[in-house]
């Protein structure tokens, strides 16, 4: 039931988009042939003309639209006529094109209004985390740290703690020997070697049978995120430089038994030995909150499976919404947050920094939407579909043929050069671009079945 009320919800923010074309059309006076709910692929499942407009669902519901007579070449309306879309002046064409964007942004923003007027609250994007119990090896490092049950954490190497994926995140990065090493320790470990060692140049091989003496092992630098990598917005990316293949076996070789000396092997220079000994372990220093007394406790540090060996469990923090002007403030200030976030990592899409594995659609929303329904309850539901419906202005809004934006965008193009772009090569380019989209919606979907199969 629950995710037949997401696929409800997600139906009704496609119906308010092309809405919004229609009734902006309507209003300057532009015919409307069509009103399509689904995309024109398959079969039609319903088709009737309602007051003059050609009203019909298609099998394939992942879309919308509404046709004017320019799209249909065998239309009798006359060319010139006052109710095509191509007559009117642009700014008119520019409204009508951009109103199904608009109507979702009203749309997302009524919704998140009404759940904080009657439900009284609004999610903050926080949560409070705690140790719901220590579960580590007794030669872990935890046990020495002064860490207890039911401590909340507020944060890790100076990262606020909102959220679990950002502990495990900062533990799973922090992991010992993670092939990468810092250039800032390799430079002093040199140091080290090339005063410990004056016989030898940084880029000398050292003969086999000669040996060297080693500086102590260091930790690395502490993981520190981004904020956005914080919220999860994106995964974090560490700066550090990887090691090759040789130089991993050299690594391993160096911490075995923590040598103190090296014996050459007429392969590696002290400059090769100090990028290795680099790649050691990144010290995690947890604030914690204890009744009323915050706490720096000892550094620990994670396993090499990048696991520390706690339990984690969370409480949502709430804001109540009582009166009108919290109403406002705080749905204001929640859609802006998500929409700030959801920009943030659309942007991160275009640069790789988010893979296109990870892309998801359709399937993945109505079920982690029908689950959000029947684990948290319908407000939780609510809130879902508003960031959706801005997700959908956003991306019908981008600068791409085939979508709201992309027409925006000719439309810019005409009123900058004083001329209409020829019909067959916006037709063209379109198409090309849909074409695309098709194919990129197939991954997506593509995606949703791995990710529900894993």
């Amino acid at each position: 039931m629950s995710i037949l009320i997401m696929l409800l919800l997600l139906s009704v923010l496609i119906l308010v988009h092309e809405a919004g074309h229609f009734i902006a059309a309507k209003a300057f006076g532009i015919k409307v042939e069509k009103f399509g709910f689904g995309l024109p692929i398959g079969p039609t499942l319903f088709e009737k003309n309602i007051k003059g407009v050609t009203v019909l669902v298609h099998a394939f519901l992942l879309g919308g639209y509404v046709a004017f007579p320019d799209d249909n070449k065998d239309c009798d309306l006359p060319i010139d006529s006052d109710e095509r879309f191509m007559n009117k002046p642009i700014y008119q064409r520019a409204i009508v094109v951009s109103a199904g964007v608009i109507s979702n942004v009203i749309c997302a923003y009524l919704i998140v209004l009404f759940a904080s007027f009657y439900w009284g609250y609004l999610p903050s994007g926080k949560y409070d985390i705690y140790v719901n119990d220590i579960k580590a090896d007794k030669s872990a490092s935890i046990w020495q740290s002064g860490i207890q049950k039911d401590d909340q954490i507020l944060s890790i190497n100076n990262t606020p703690i909102t959220n679990t994926a950002s502990i495990i995140s900062i533990i799973s990065n922090s992991k010992p020997a993670d092939g990468y090493y810092n250039k800032t320790l390799a430079d002093e470990n040199l140091a080290e070697l090339k005063s410990n060692n004056l016989a030898f140049t940084e880029d000398e091989i050292i003969p086999s049978g000669v040996t060297i003496k080693l500086p102590p092992k260091k930790d690395e630098a502490p993981i520190i995120m981004e904020k956005e990598a914080e919220k999860g917005i994106v995964s974090y990316k560490t700066k550090d430089i990887q090691l090759d293949k040789n130089l991993v076996n050299l690594r391993d070789e160096l911490y075995s038994n923590n040598k103190q000396y090296y014996t050459g092997n007429d392969k590696y220079s002290l400059a090769d030995i100090a990028k290795a000994m680099s790649d050691t372990q990144h010290p995690l220093y947890f604030k914690i909150k204890r009744g009323n007394q915050i706490v720096d406790l000892k550094p620990m540090y994670s396993d090499r499976e990048g696991k520390l060996g706690i339990e984690l469990a969370q409480k949502n923090s709430l804001i109540k919404t009582k009166t009108p002007k919290d109403i406002v403030k705080y749905s204001t200030i929640y859609l802006y947050e998500n929409t700030y976030n959801m920009v943030y990592g659309l942007g991160q899409i275009f640069t790789g920094r988010v893979p296109l594995k990870d892309l998801h659609g359709i399937v993945a929303i109505t079920k982690v939407g029908g689950d959000i329904i029947s684990n948290k309850g319908m407000f939780y539901g609510l809130l879902l579909t508003a960031i959706i419906s801005m997700d959908l202005a956003i991306v019908n809004f981008l600068p791409i043929p085939a979508l709201d934006g992309g027409h925006v965008m000719f439309l810019i193009i005409e009123k900058i050069t004083g001329r209409k772009l020829k019909e067959e090569t916006v037709e063209k380019i379109g198409t090309f671009f849909f074409t695309l989209l098709i194919i990129l919606m197939v991954v997506v979907i593509f995606n949703d079945i791995i990710w529900l199969k894993g």
